[in-house]
């Protein structure tokens, strides 16, 4: 037999189940009104309905021909409290990855300080560059024929 969480976690994996409950986190529907939205068989949306039920997710009533499906929070709130403490762990490990960029952050602001007063530095002595003058280049130009 299935545990509480496990039929939870496989009735939630399935799209089509997060959207019904989703609807029925509104309010109180008929299975008619549930199936609108969706491009399948009636028989398709009660097999839905029976997983989400047999997960304990939903409960169906019955008022003569009218049969109300309901969302039913309970499992949900078992879930949530078990992804609590996986929360509270990547909490930290956030928290301790913000603090290292941030070190980081600091120590590159640092560097660049530094450098734009280097920078800042040597753009304000002068500096003389001596004249330039056309250099005749060594090589000589070979003609046709000729040889080295």
């Amino acid at each position: 037999m299935q545990d509480h969480l496990s039929s939870t976690f496989a009735a939630l994996a399935d799209p089509t189940r997060r959207a019904i409950l989703a609807r029925l986190a509104v309010g109180e529907t008929s299975v008619t009104e549930l199936a609108q939205p969706f491009e399948m068989s009636m028989p398709a949306v009660s097999k839905h309905l029976k997983v989400l039920e047999s997960a304990g997710l939903i409960a169906r009533g019955r008022e003569a021909q009218w049969r109300p499906c309901r969302l039913d929070a309970g499992p949900l709130k078992d879930a949530a409290g078990w992804l609590e403490g996986y929360r509270r762990f990547w909490s930290a490990h956030i928290d301790a990855l913000e603090r290292h960029l941030d070190r980081m952050e600091d120590r590159t602001a640092a560097r660049t300080s530094t450098r734009e007063r280097r920078t800042a530095r040597s753009q304000t002595v002068p500096t003389q560059r001596k004249p330039t003058s056309r250099r005749r280049s060594s090589r000589r130009v070979r003609r046709k024929g000729e040889s080295k």
